[in-house]
């Protein structure tokens, strides 16, 4: 049955995928109202064991990040009656998503051509290291894997420092957001052709197409991306200052605010310099503009700063730890952090006025909804 809320209420999806990029996707669609379950082998999620911390019973908070608003059943694939079990499931679903290893379906008698025949109206969604093309098709992937091969830890990190990954796994995460919008793609054709089809995503492919500017750039005439630590490469000022009391990042968009940047610093002839006049300007003369702004701001305190700034039009913010991030007031207004069932959760950033999202459940214990399933199946007449 589900949870019967949302946009996507009525619409299954069959989620056998592990760790991040698959799960954050079917837990997006899964807060939008669709009826998600989730397949786990015996062994379960390697996630469940990624603490601690651990919360509630036999699940870490890493697993309890990605899994909520779906149902749980547990089933050996492995096994031909697990194997017929997730046949029972297809034949009423919408949506596959998965990301084993390539090949690891068609070993169990579920090649893409299978699927195609024996459910053709399905969304079949993969995700994988790299495809199953080229010299490193097939192979495992892992998002800092596809961050060093992909170019994004080359341009992160100091100027005269090493590359680093970046601190949050966004090759994963942007993948799963990536996968949401793919389906949303197929299902809208399937609306008109009654066909399901292929959603075929690599970790690989994502890291490539989050390199922008500098893909652009070196696409245009060859420049080679350098480091900058946290200033942009094409926009000036835009960057992290020490403040009295902390660090405030400033990001100055245009010429116009960047006067008014001045005016406010106590410099308005630093406008009209011929080094900083222009954004192009600024950006040729980058090293030499922080000189002159980092003892201005210094001397100031990052609220005065943010709020000043703000009440220009500048944008600014002050550069928050994660628990100051978490306890903001400008996420307590976008109800971006929630309590459910007496655990805190994110809150759904996808915001619809008509038919919203909700956090309904939290993630289910192993295998908990498997009889429940399977009993539905068999009355609505759904099992082979």
């Amino acid at each position: 049955m589900g949870y019967q809320f949302g946009s996507l209420a009525g619409l299954r999806v069959i989620d056998l995928s592990r760790v991040l990029a698959g799960p954050l996707c079917t837990q997006i669609l899964g807060d939008h109202g669709a009826d998600v379950i989730k397949v786990e082998a015996r062994s379960g999620d390697d996630t469940r064991r990624w603490g601690p911390p651990f919360v509630g019973e036999g699940s870490s908070a890493y697993y309890e990040g990605l899994n909520r608003n779906k149902r749980n059943v547990c089933l050996d694939l492995k096994s031909d009656s697990g194997r017929s079990r997730l046949h029972t499931l297809l034949d009423s679903a919408d949506v596959l998503v998965e990301n084993f290893r390539h090949g690891t379906l068609e070993s169990w008698g579920l090649s893409d051509e299978t699927i195609r025949t024996r459910w053709p109206r399905l969304v079949h969604c993969r995700i994988t290291g790299f495809g199953s093309e080229g010299p490193r098709g097939g192979l495992p992937g892992y998002d800092a894997v596809a961050q060093a091969l992909g170019g994004l830890m080359s341009v992160n990190g100091e100027a005269d420092g090493p590359p680093l990954k970046v601190g949050v796994p966004v090759v994963d995460m942007v993948t799963g957001f990536y996968a949401v919008n793919g389906i949303m793609f197929a299902l809208h054709e399937r609306g008109h052709s009654g066909l399901g089809q292929l959603v075929d995503l690599s970790l690989f492919d994502t890291s490539l197409s989050l390199l922008h500017p500098h893909s652009a750039s070196w696409l245009a005439d060859g420049t080679e991306a350098k480091r900058s630590g946290s200033a942009h490469p094409t926009i000036q000022p835009y960057d992290s200052f020490d403040a009295l009391d902390g660090q405030i990042f400033i990001a100055v968009g245009n010429d116009d605010q960047f006067d008014r940047f001045c005016e406010f610093l106590g410099v308005p002839a630093l406008a009209t310099d011929p080094r900083f006049r222009t954004n192009g300007d600024r950006v040729r003369n980058r090293l030499d503009l922080k000189a002159v702004l980092s003892p201005l701001i210094a001397a100031l305190t990052r609220g005065a700063l943010d709020e000043e700034l703000r009440a220009r039009g500048i944008p600014a913010g002050v550069v928050q730890s994660v628990s100051e991030a978490l306890t903001d007031e400008q996420a307590r207004a976008r109800s971006m952090v929630l309590e459910l069932a007496g655990r805190k959760t994110l809150g759904i950033p996808i915001k619809l006025s008509r038919t919203p999202g909700s956090v309904a459940a939290p993630p289910r214990l192993l295998g908990q909804d498997t009889e429940e399933i399977f009993d539905e199946e068999t009355v609505e007449g759904r099992a082979d």
